[in-house]
């Protein structure tokens, strides 16, 4: 009896593994590849709505100044335009910066706080600042390309569409480091909301380094939540208007290429994901509805990926004794969980294999989701944080 229960538990863990990372992906292709992008969009001769930026700083001296000018430099009506920084507490040059672009274009205004609130609380404020109906969210490390701002605002033709996310790409792609996984990991889950958008309308967290949302849609943060944007989201699902995304809205942002930043940013991350599965579990049912499928199959089963990760190990350790096949299983768990360290050592002399490097990636940001989940039940005091250094 307890051998079978302990096979289930080791096919259930590997199953549920494979079909968030493998079969998921594969079903959003193919049950998406006739659907169409919305076409109830404005044209560029269209009167186009008024925006307002909102922007949380925290000193970023080295990229305010060529995220301020990507903004100035889009095809976007200047007069139309509007943009809102808040800088939280920062004590480098940051507020100069702004406070000089600030003198040349009246669009621009700075919201200097005195004390560190950390972003979601940052947002909440300056939402409170903006009158018009689009605000469109962005990070001061991530670029707009000329054309970034009209792709984002021109689907809000549609009443239908309450908020559309932007194509984040990366540049500098160095072959040491992680840069090169985590772009491939950033690219594939941008193809995945663009493909829930397409099939459902809907969208499992719209990355926050840019998406545009309706104002009446942008919900308050709660207090001390550190994944403000998925929060955002789902809200927005929550009251039956599609999110989707925008593959030619294109923005740019170096991707990280030091394991120790990441895992750093991955933990944040991983607790926030937990705080918001508290928030939104009653979405997964009932299951049949594309808001329950989509938010297990994309996310849940992910955030729970250390826990099955731990349960197909354990499992096949014990049942190892029973048969080959879960003999090999418990062999290949080893020997993949010792890859890393095979990884590492190959680093200190110089060399980098990339399938290695894919696995030291995976294995090390479920490390983070565990360690992100453990923090979680400790519960969470301040969502104030030190930003990684993406694009410094």
């Amino acid at each position: 009896m307890i051998e079978i229960l302990l096979q289930i538990v080791f096919w259930l863990s590997i199953g549920a593994l494979l079909h968030s990372y493998v079969l998921f992906p594969f079903i959003l292709y193919v049950l998406s590849k006739n659907k169409k992008q919305n076409s109830i969009v404005y044209s560029r001769s269209d009167n186009l709505p008024d925006i307002t930026i909102l922007m949380s700083v925290y000193n970023e001296e080295l990229v305010i100044e060529n995220k301020i000018k990507s903004i100035l430099n889009t095809s976007y009506p200047k007069e139309r335009l509007k943009i809102l920084i808040g800088s939280d507490a920062s004590n480098d040059n940051t507020n100069r910066i702004v406070e000089r672009y600030a003198k040349k274009f009246s669009g621009i205004v700075l919201y200097p706080f005195a004390e560190r609130q950390g972003k979601p609380n940052v947002i909440n404020k300056l939402k409170s600042y903006a009158d018009t109906e689009i605000i469109v969210l962005t990070d001061a490390k991530v670029y707009f390309t000329e054309d970034a701002l009209f792709q984002l605002v021109k689907h809000f033709e549609n009443p239908e569409i309450a908020l559309v996310g932007a194509n984040l790409l990366n540049k500098h792609i160095a072959h040491k480091g992680i840069s090169l996984q985590e772009n491939a990991f950033m690219s594939r889950e941008i193809q995945m909301k663009y493909h829930e958008g397409l099939l459902w309308g809907l969208v499992v967290g719209a990355y926050g380094a840019c998406f545009a949302i309706r104002k009446q849609f942008l919900s308050t943060v709660p207090k001390n939540f550190l994944v403000d944007d998925f929060f955002i989201t789902m809200q927005v699902i929550k009251k039956g208007k599609k999110a989707i995304y925008e593959l030619n809205s294109i923005c740019y942002e170096n991707v990280p290429g030091v394991l120790k930043e990441e895992f750093r940013r991955k933990v944040r991350i991983s607790t926030g994901n937990f705080q918001n599965l508290g928030r939104f579990a009653h979405m997964l049912w009932p299951p049949h509805k594309p808001i329950a499928f989509a938010f297990l199959s994309h996310k849940v089963i992910r955030w729970l990926g250390p826990i099955l990760i731990m349960l197909s190990f354990i499992s096949s350790a014990i049942l190892a004794n029973q048969n080959t096949f879960f003999f090999t299983a418990f062999a290949a768990h080893v020997i993949v969980l010792l890859l890393p360290l095979v990884d590492q050592l190959l680093k200190l002399l110089k060399v980098n294999i990339q399938v290695l490097r894919f696995i030291t990636h995976f294995l090390s940001m479920n490390i983070a989701l565990f360690v992100g989940l453990l923090k979680y039940f400790k519960g969470v005091k301040s969502n104030v944080w030190q930003p990684t250094q993406r694009n410094q």
